[in-house]
């Protein structure tokens, strides 16, 4: 289980990167796409697979990525069910059958839903990717920039004999 500490242990790291900040909101964008993409279990994969492939930084794709985690995967299923089923205006389907809970009957449940859940996933991850490159790319110049400005103000004066 991720928790609020090391997801802001990998935000500070993210955020001392020694790379443009275009490339660091970059691979973060491309982690939050993977974060709401519909394959699930593949998620960490994919991360890798972006890193080595695209060559982006791999702290900051696990950071993006890790907006799915176990406290936000519940209401992330929602969403890219509720957005596929509103973008393919699927009818009400009927309820589940208890009574056959064999592999068929599951499958047959289920598959209804696989269009309408991948295309809510796609949507959803494409908004995910959008919204959050000019999210990272701000705190990062930010971030940078106020580090900056402490670095300089530590410098020691310049005096003016030579």
């Amino acid at each position: 289980m991720v928790s609020i500490a090391q997801l802001r242990a990998h935000l500070t790291q993210i955020l001392y990167l020694r790379e443009p900040p275009h490339r660091t909101a970059l691979a973060f964008a491309v982690g939050a796409f993977i974060a709401f993409s519909p394959t699930y279990g593949l998620h960490t994969l994919s991360v890798l697979f972006c890193a080595w492939a695209f060559r982006l930084n791999v702290v900051a794709l696990m950071a993006g990525s890790l907006i799915n985690n176990p406290w936000t995967v519940v209401p992330i299923l929602g969403a890219t069910l509720w957005t596929g089923v509103q973008l393919t205006g699927l009818p009400q389907v009927p309820a589940m059958n208890w009574a056959d809970l064999s592999a068929m009957a599951l499958y047959e449940q289920v598959m209804p839903y696989a269009v309408p859940f991948f295309l809510g996933g796609f949507v959803l991850s494409a908004l995910g990717a959008a919204v959050s490159y000019p999210i990272a790319y701000v705190a990062i110049v930010v971030h940078r920039g106020r580090q900056a400005k402490t670095a300089a103000e530590r410098l020691p004066p310049e005096t003016g004999v030579g």
